[in-house]
C-alpha cells in the first residue's frame, strides 16, 4: 500500500537535500475546493497545521499569491472542470500550474521532484472552501534568489536584494 505524505520541511544543501514529510493520519482530513466561478472543483486530503501551508517569493508566487501545500497525489482527486483548466509551464519544467479558463483562478500544480519525493501536487489553500488563508500559520521560501538551502522562514523573504 502507498502511504501518502505531505511535506512539512525541505532542507537542500550540496550534501543533498533533506525533506521531512508528515504521513496521512487520524488528523488529516478531506477538504473541497475550487475556482472563483466553480467551474473547477477537487478534493484534498491533509492536515494543514502539519502540512506547513508555504508562500514563496519567486515572480510566478508572488504575482499568483499562492499559498501552497504540498500532498502527494493519491491525496487529490479533481472532482469536476478538467475541460476548463488550461496548463501553464515554464523553465526547468518541473510543474505545471492549473488556472480555470473562465475565471483565471491558480487552483493546483502538479510535476515532479526527487527533493520532495517524486510526483506531488501543490494546491492552492487559497481556494479551499473551509479554510480562512489568514488564520494559516504559514512558512516562507526564497526561490526568487534560488536560496532553497537556507530553508522555510517564519517572516517573508524580501522579494528584492
Amino acid at each position: 500500500m502507498e502511504t501518502e505524505v505531505t511535506i512539512t520541511d525541505m532542507k537542500l544543501s550540496s550534501g543533498g537535500a533533506r525533506v521531512s514529510v508528515m504521513t496521512n493520519d487520524a488528523k488529516a482530513r478531506k477538504h473541497a475546493g475550487g475556482c472563483h466561478c466553480g467551474e473547477v472543483r477537487y478534493e484534498v486530503e491533509l492536515d494543514l497545521e502539519k502540512a506547513g501551508p508555504s508562500r514563496c517569493n519567486c515572480s510566478i508566487c508572488t504575482k499568483t499569491a499562492v499559498t501552497g501545500a504540498i500532498v502527494k497525489p493519491a491525496a487529490f482527486r479533481l472532482v469536476s472542470g478538467e475541460e476548463h483548466l488550461t496548463e501553464y509551464r515554464w523553465g526547468g519544467n518541473v510543474s505545471g500550474r492549473f488556472f480555470c479558463k473562465r475565471c483565471g483562478v491558480h487552483c493546483f500544480g502538479k510535476g515532479h521532484l526527487a527533493e520532495v519525493g517524486g510526483d506531488f501536487v501543490s494546491i492552492n489553500a487559497n481556494t479551499l472552501d473551509d479554510v480562512d488563508p489568514a488564520e494559516l500559520e504559514v512558512v516562507y521560501w526564497d526561490g526568487r534568489h534560488d536560496n532553497w538551502q537556507a530553508g522555510p522562514a517564519k517572516k517573508p523573504w524580501p522579494a528584492k536584494a
